[in-house]
């Protein structure tokens, strides 16, 4: 109770000072409490699910395992094609990972592309426009800059000369 009221306080609070904004720091720190039981129940489904996969896998494994070492469960056949499914499920695998690394070797390649025909035009006008700033710079130290700190020692040389001559004079 007191809780919900000192939320309510901050909250009239917080709205007074920030009208224009419009944003309430509760309501986005609400909102992000309701979306955290959706992903966590969302996490939870994933773990669960990647579990009862492995169960699966596992079970058909030693089921797989019991017919073909129990020769009075399985004949010559049963095994013989098992093999030959077997033998033809890795070759499906081996298309698949040959057409993958294709895929891999054409993504290479575009970016390698990439980096030659657009990356490098950009960075080569990096370097131009950094080399004609460093030139500019050096043209406005040379012709600007020590000229006007040459001045200014001139005109502090004078303002010491004539404080030292005003000091004297006064004396």
């Amino acid at each position: 109770m007191i809780i919900r009221a000192k939320c309510k306080i901050y909250t009239l609070w917080y709205n007074i000072f920030l009208m224009d904004t419009g944003i309430n720091e509760l309501q986005t720190k609400s909102t992000q409490l309701n979306s955290e039981p959706q992903a966590l129940r969302k996490q939870r489904l994933t773990i669960v699910g990647i579990i009862l996969l492995g169960i699966i896998i596992l079970g058909a494994l030693v089921t797989g395992l019991v017919f073909l070492i129990s020769p009075g469960l399985t004949s010559i056949e049963t095994v013989s094609r098992l093999r030959d499914i077997f033998i033809i499920l890795m070759a499906l695998e081996s298309l698949l990972i040959g057409l993958a690394l294709t895929i891999l070797i054409i993504q290479i390649a575009r970016l390698t592309n990439l980096l030659e025909n657009e990356v490098k035009p950009i960075l080569d006008s990096t370097n131009e426009t950094i080399s004609n700033l460093r030139g500019t710079t050096k043209f406005l130290s040379d012709n600007l800059v020590e000229p006007v700190i040459k001045l200014n020692e001139v005109i502090a040389v004078f303002q010491q000369v004539t404080d030292i001559f005003k000091l004297t004079r006064k004396r």
